[in-house]
């Protein structure tokens, strides 16, 4: 019996759209819950990053990591022509994709 993992890179961004955070996790709602409540210091919280505009997932947590870097290597724009491909209204997916409202 072969185990099937899953892995997800992620972009969130503040109400207003201004920064980007990047992460990977194998969990996206633990992950996304643990930004949204404050509780990951840094980044995310300091620029108050939680909205989900993004994701991917992966079976293999190098592939995962390796899509991370690449997108943190990429410029603004490039980003944001990404996010747009899946989400051109840059909305919040979360309670779509958690099947729950947003506060």
């Amino acid at each position: 019996m072969t185990n099937i993992h899953q892995y997800w890179v992620y972009i969130l961004s503040n109400a207003n759209r201004t920064v980007l955070y990047i992460g990977v996790t194998n969990d996206l709602y633990r992950r996304y819950c643990e930004h949204k409540s404050g509780k990951i210091e840094g980044f995310s919280r300091r620029y108050r990053c939680h909205d989900l505009l993004y994701y991917e997932s992966f079976q293999s947590i190098e592939e995962a990591i390796g899509r991370e870097k690449s997108l943190k290597g990429w410029r603004r724009e490039k980003k944001d022509a990404l996010i747009r491909t899946t989400n051109p209204s840059l909305k919040d997916l979360s309670g779509e994709v958690f099947a729950f409202g947003t506060e």
